[in-house]
């Protein structure tokens, strides 16, 4: 078995997005235009023919995977290792908090992927979980695959697959709620993964 396209989508706007409030693991839950949001995405991802729906088990990746799960009847799987990235003390806090509390550590974080925030990961720590996973469903799977998550873990993810030295993993920039990122399978039956759309939205 061999993947031959990966969507990575990330969830609809949470109350912490809407609050200006940094998540994490923080359970946020969906608002209703987040719920909105995810409705419409649905038509397009499903052009993609998506054999399998894997999401984050934070509620917020969850709600938003069962809406297309459900519109469609996919089968859907929880997985811990599409959870955000744990940013640790930050969680909850605004970025103004942030500065305030740990002065320089936001420019630091994103500049640095090997980074962590005081009690959290670094995101190639993120990036090298979900990486095991796309390991396990490449050898049970074939065709595309839908991983419905966050934005931090879809950067860091999108890089470590495209095999981008983590210096400029910085250069990619973050998907809006519920905007999604396609990869295939270079044809030349390398192996590789090229990236065909990113922060694509309905």
């Amino acid at each position: 078995m061999t993947l031959s396209r990966i969507l990575l989508w990330r969830h609809g706007q949470t109350e912490h997005n809407a609050s200006g409030h940094w998540q994490g693991h923080l359970d946020s839950p969906l608002t209703e235009r987040g719920r909105e949001q995810a409705r419409a995405a649905v038509p397009a991802l499903l052009a993609y023919e998506p054999n399998l729906v894997v999401a984050s088990d934070l509620r917020r990746a969850t709600d938003t995977a069962k809406i297309l799960s459900e519109a469609s009847g996919l089968p859907l799987r929880l997985d811990k290792r599409l959870r955000e990235t744990d940013i640790g003390d930050w969680q909850g806090l605004t970025s103004a908090e942030v500065d305030v509390r740990y002065p320089g550590g936001i420019r630091t974080w994103q500049s640095d992927p090997t980074w962590a925030p005081p009690g959290g990961e670094a995101r190639v720590e993120v990036a090298t979980r979900a990486h095991d996973l796309v390991n396990e469903l490449d050898e049970e799977l074939s065709g595309t695959v839908l991983l419905c998550a966050h934005g931090g873990l879809i950067t860091a993810l999108t890089a470590q697959l495209l095999t981008m030295p983590v210096s400029i993993w910085p250069q990619l920039g973050g998907l809006s709620n519920c905007h999604w990122a396609v990869l295939a399978r270079r044809p030349d039956g390398d192996g590789r993964w090229r990236l065909l759309t990113y922060n694509a939205g309905a």
